[in-house]
């Protein structure tokens, strides 16, 4: 197993083989995280720095869970609680931060490009998880991860994202990666909800139609609104948008009997998805989604640092 990384910022930069050895490496963490002591020495004195100048539940908390199952030390900072409130450049904080000689940085930020910029100051591992409206690879591994999971193989599936294109980050990983591994993708929105050239993010089709489309979809990944980022009114209403693009119990009549629907999160019930398609038992993957994070990022932090194998084998 070969992999040459120190960055994880863009999935463009990574091979279908490499997307593979982290998805086999997740693999062999879940076998860590079924046991009763969920603890393993692999990252024993490392130190991860967990940058987060944004909200953030599952990925923060995941990566969190991630780097205390592998025993890093941990510093966990970010949003009101930095010298960046007082003034001070990101430039000057992550200077600050590597004379406490840390081993990588996971960083999550409200302007896209923030972790290159950290990359290149800091001279150690950075993961990118999510910088504005650009990239989110491990959010888009922890998918291919649970695809991969339930469906065994990526060729040929069909892949439908559907919902806010223009403002999500997740896509501009997602998508990608997914061609990558032999998948073909569908984007589908309004068109107030489409990124001026959105044939820039390789997908096969951009469509409108959301029904139209729904039957030939293997994958169907509902992405949610981004309010926090949306400029003027792109819809008249969040009623008339779950009219049309939400995905509920009678649209699910039009799904494929082994489909399977995905979510970022935080979900919008009763917006992009109702109560009855978030939890159903057959199509709904959320959750599996949410396990599948701290699986990917474990398998991240132990690829970009080199960590030992102590404790992987019971």
């Amino acid at each position: 197993m070969t992999f040459n990384h120190k960055l994880m910022i863009d999935l463009h930069d990574y091979s279908a083989e490499d997307i593979m050895t982290i998805l086999h490496t997740a693999d062999r963490f879940r076998e860590v995280n079924e046991r009763r002591i969920k603890k393993v020495p692999t990252l024993k004195g490392y130190t991860v720095v967990n940058m987060f100048n944004e909200p953030s539940t599952r990925t923060r908390s995941s990566f969190e869970m991630a780097e205390k199952r592998m025993s890093c030390d941990t510093l966990n900072f970010g949003g009101s609680n930095n010298s960046t409130v007082k003034g001070e450049s990101l430039v000057d904080t992550v200077k600050t931060l590597c004379s406490y000689k840390i081993d990588l940085i996971v960083v999550r930020d409200k302007h896209a490009g923030a972790p290159r910029k950290i990359a290149d100051v800091s001279g150690v591992p950075v993961i990118d998880a999510g910088d504005g409206k650009h990239q989110h690879p491990t959010q888009a591994l922890l998918d291919l991860y649970t695809i991969w999971k339930r469906k065994g193989a990526f060729e040929g599936l069909r892949v439908g994202i559907i919902g806010d294109i223009s403002h999500s980050r997740v896509c501009g990983s997602l998508v990608p990666a997914l061609k990558k591994m032999g998948c073909s993708v569908t984007l589908i929105a309004p068109q107030t909800l489409l990124p001026a050239r959105p044939d820039v993010l390789g997908a096969d089709k951009v469509t409108t139609d959301l029904e139209g489309a729904l039957p030939e979809f293997d994958v169907v990944y509902m992405l949610r609104i981004q309010t926090e980022r949306l400029e003027g009114a792109p819809y008249p209403s969040l009623r008339e948008y779950s009219m049309l693009y939400g995905l509920n119990e009678k649209r699910s009549r039009l799904l494929k009997p082994d489909a399977m629907v995905c979510h970022p999160g935080p979900v919008n019930r009763g917006v992009e998805l109702d109560s009855f398609m978030v939890d159903h038992p057959n199509f709904s993957v959320i959750t599996d989604q949410v396990y599948s994070g701290i699986l990917v990022r474990m398998a991240s932090l132990y690829l970009l640092l080199g960590g030992s194998d102590d404790g992987l084998t019971a």
